[in-house]
């Protein structure tokens, strides 16, 4: 079985560990239908289509 020669230090073991708590922004698309900004494979939350077909019946504020 290996054995590492030389101990790994705390600083080399814990930049190794960094990476792992990276969390990565979620990318966002453009709706077809009205242009405004939303994720993906989502259904759009400001005017209810999922694509071009209407999922979802939005109420207008006011």
């Amino acid at each position: 079985m290996a054995v590492p020669k030389k101990r790994t230090s705390k600083a080399r073991r814990d930049k190794r560990r960094a990476q792992h708590d990276r969390i990565a922004a979620p990318g966002l698309v453009r709706c077809p239908n009205c242009d405004e900004w939303h994720m993906p494979h989502r259904i759009c939350p400001s005017c209810g289509y999922y694509g071009d077909r209407r999922i979802e019946e939005i109420e207008s504020e006011g």
